[in-house]
């Protein structure tokens, strides 16, 4: 075996005649090097794909929390413009004003209520205005210390005095129990109204200020065989989509929008 060995040593030094012999032995050992090392190519092939299983999973986890941020980050955009709009609205009113935020919506048929987080300790009162960045959103009905119901322009309980921008015509506009309706039922058929008009608040009766907007006229349609026309309009508020609020303070007298102890404000009141 020695002497076989040495003569293939010497034979494949001297020439290439054992190439084709090595060819064929490859070919016969190469099925036990698969074997042999198959065990060991399955382990890492394993251990790659758990890692890239791992990296995958933790990638998506990320990819979920960045998207979830995104969606947070859009709403407190949204958030800011609405904020902004309420500051600009509040600085062309003039008078005192409080944002508040809605807690609560009751839309019921024919009971429109929300319910907002500022109450009384803010100075917050029955009968006051309310409105969002477009409009007349409703008044006041109750108030607790923490927080107060509103109630809105399209209840049927509620109604407000109102004139047509363009010619000063007054009426008066109830609530239809319709997010996006108002009634005017007591306008005569002749009357100087058409779809595109504005209404707003004519300050008569103390509680709403004059000049606010409150709708738009969309329908007019006579009634020949009744005393008065089929009017209807569209609330300017965004009833269905506010989600602050404006509190107003009409009169002359400041209100703090601080909680006050009951016996400070009563040195307040003896002191003036």
């Amino acid at each position: 075996m020695v002497i076989l060995s040495i003569s293939l040593i010497i034979a494949e030094h001297r020439g290439n005649s054992l190439n084709g012999l090595r060819s064929i032995l490859s070919l016969l050992v190469y099925p036990v090097q698969f074997l042999v090392s198959l065990p060991s190519t399955i382990a890492h092939q394993t251990i790659a794909t758990g890692d890239l299983r791992e990296k995958y999973n933790k990638l998506k986890q990320e990819h979920l929390i960045t998207q979830g941020k995104l969606l947070k980050f859009e709403a407190l955009e949204k958030e800011n413009i609405r904020l902004r709009a309420l500051l600009a609205n509040s600085f062309k009113l003039g008078e005192q004003v409080l944002v508040a935020e809605i807690l609560s919506v009751n839309l019921v048929p024919y009971e429109h209520t929300v319910l907002v987080n500022k109450g009384s300790r803010f100075g917050v009162h029955a009968k006051q205005p309310v409105m969002d960045a477009q409009g007349i959103v409703g008044q006041v009905i109750r108030s607790t210390p923490l927080t107060s119901e509103i109630l809105l322009i399209t209840d049927p309980s509620h109604a407000i005095p109102v004139q047509v921008n363009r010619n000063g015509l007054r009426t008066i506009a109830i609530g239809s129990g319709l997010l996006n309706r108002l009634n005017l039922p007591y306008l005569p058929n002749n009357a100087d109204i058409r779809p595109g008009d504005l209404l707003v608040t004519s300050g008569l009766g103390g509680r709403f200020p004059y000049g606010y907007p409150v709708a738009v006229v969309d329908n007019f349609k006579p009634q020949p065989d009744k005393p008065f026309a089929n009017i209807f309009a569209t609330p300017k508020a965004h009833l269905d989509k506010s989600r602050e609020l404006l509190i107003v303070w009409s009169d002359s007298k400041p209100k703090p929008l601080t909680e006050t102890p009951a016996s400070e404000q009563q040195k307040s009141d003896v002191t003036e």
